[in-house]
């Protein structure tokens, strides 16, 4: 069995109200912010870096907000992806255009009904509790 871990954050920005971050990827999906970890990166570093290379962003962690997901991606492999929580210094208009097609700031309700997967949706709502 072959497995896999990436990293990354639910993205947000407080402006009147609180926005989040959905990537429109390449392959036409709506997702949060992740990346494979690289060489002996943490696994903060890891988000850190994927959000950089795909938004353009700088972000400061918030604490001890961290959750898992496991899927299969494909037969023989389980992906483990770490989220943390990350408040965005500006909005980012800038994307990784090997991966991203756009970035969607979003509120709540419209970022769920975006988010393609039920992982995804599960992640953002416990990251909305955690930032009330």
């Amino acid at each position: 069995m072959i497995r896999e871990k990436s990293c990354g954050a639910v993205i947000f920005y407080r402006d009147d109200k609180i926005l989040y971050l959905v990537e429109q990827m390449k392959q036409g999906h709506y997702a949060l912010c992740k990346g494979h970890v690289e060489g002996n990166e943490t696994e903060k570093q890891t988000a850190a870096r994927e959000i950089r290379e795909e938004t353009g962003l700088e972000v400061t962690f918030v604490t001890d907000f961290r959750e898992t997901t496991e899927y299969s991606p494909y037969s023989g492999c389980i992906k483990e992806v770490v989220y943390f929580l990350a408040e965005a210094k500006g909005k980012a208009n800038r994307v990784q255009p090997e991966e991203v097609s756009a970035l969607l700031w979003l509120d709540y309700n419209q970022a769920m009904r975006f988010l393609t997967y039920e992982s995804d949706k599960k992640i953002l709502a416990h990251a909305r509790k955690y930032i009330r």
